[in-house]
């Protein structure tokens, strides 16, 4: 699988924290936004509704604001606009707004686990079903973000992520994510050698070493095993397939039961690279997919959006953020570039 294997050239298989300096005492941060010290959830208030009362709208202080704060500070401001005003934040923004600036504003007053239940729900509302931005985020989240995201849904939309899921998806591919959809995969960074031979084995044995798939076992081992175990797991396959894990899972799958579980792979490998990956081919090519543009810068300025910018520019030789002056403009391009860190 070409695509795969310029992604591990790219990435070298490394998924350190290199290039970040970390002083002594001090504990890794890989997120572009951090909370404000002089922080004043009334005087943002203040801000933001001059900003939004402003003829023609002062969408500089928006971004100043919203764009500078973490999103814990978000929660008091909108708390303190709501107490002030009578008025939900969000509503006001909506009203003095448009385009994909207000997409990504409106993303930044959310919760993370409200933005991963809004975009999930956007991605099975209406016709078709957007399956990449399922496996995107239920493939990369943590077993806390993930209970918490199913609180989420259950309260703002008033039915379980898992029957949406069963509803919308099937076979595979909707095993796969029901069962990541659980939140109970490994997270155990110890690993175990016996059961990653065996695992190895096994893949090998459901897949390239028959005729047909057991699509059940790639499944089982994707889904329930750490991400630590899975990359041993894949050193383990190299034993039985000279093309590796990736290139016989291409030949043995295809559409979006395969998206899904490269996903799985690849966040193994280096979840940063994954990213940048996906950030890459949203720009790539004639328009711009800003929706997973916009997902993803938002979804990680505060876990590992510092991480992602690094991992694009080894792997692509340009910034993040020359492609995203780039690919886009006005007020949208300006708080993209903010949440990246750029003053």
């Amino acid at each position: 699988m070409a695509f795969f294997q310029k992604f591990l050239q790219k990435i070298n298989g490394d998924d350190s924290t290199r290039g970040v300096k970390v002083g002594p005492g001090e504990t890794a941060y890989f997120g572009t936004v951090k909370p404000d010290p002089n922080f004043n959830a009334q005087n943002d208030a203040e801000k933001l509704k001059k900003a939004i009362e402003t003829k023609g709208v002062d969408e500089a202080t928006i971004v100043e604001v919203l764009a500078k704060r973490s999103n814990a500070q978000r929660q008091q401001i909108k708390e303190a606009f709501q107490n002030n005003t009578g008025k939900p934040l969000a509503d006001a923004l909506k009203k003095a707004l448009k385009s994909d600036f207000e997409e990504v504003v409106l993303a930044l007053l959310m919760t993370p686990p409200e933005y991963d239940a809004f975009e999930i729900r956007r991605a099975t509302k209406g016709l078709g079903t957007k399956e990449s931005v399922l496996s995107e985020i239920l493939g990369t989240r943590s077993n806390k973000e993930i209970t918490a995201l199913n609180r989420s849904f259950k309260e703002t939309y008033g039915e379980l992520l898992e029957d949406i899921i069963k509803k919308e998806t099937s076979g595979d591919l909707e095993k796969t994510l029901v069962a990541l959809c659980k939140g109970t995969r490994s997270e155990d960074y110890n690993i175990d050698d016996g059961l990653a031979k065996s695992d190895a084995k096994s893949l090998f044995e459901a897949g390239e070493n028959r005729i047909g798939t057991v699509c059940s076992v790639f499944i089982d081992v994707l889904t329930s095993r750490s991400e630590a175990q899975l990359c041993k797991i894949f050193k383990f396959y190299g034993q039985y397939s000279k093309d590796g894990l990736a290139k016989d899972l291409a030949g043995e799958l295809h559409g979006s039961l395969e998206d899904c579980l490269m996903v799985l792979v690849k966040a193994a490998w280096n979840k940063p690279a994954l990213f940048a990956e996906k950030l890459n081919h949203a720009m790539k090519g004639l328009g711009t997919n800003t929706d997973t543009l916009t997902r993803i810068i938002v979804s990680r300025s505060e876990i590992d959006l510092l991480k992602i910018i690094q991992e694009y520019k080894r792997m692509y030789g340009k910034t993040l953020q020359e492609q995203i002056l780039k690919e886009t403009s006005g007020d949208y391009e300006k708080i993209l570039l903010a949440l990246c860190g750029t003053q």
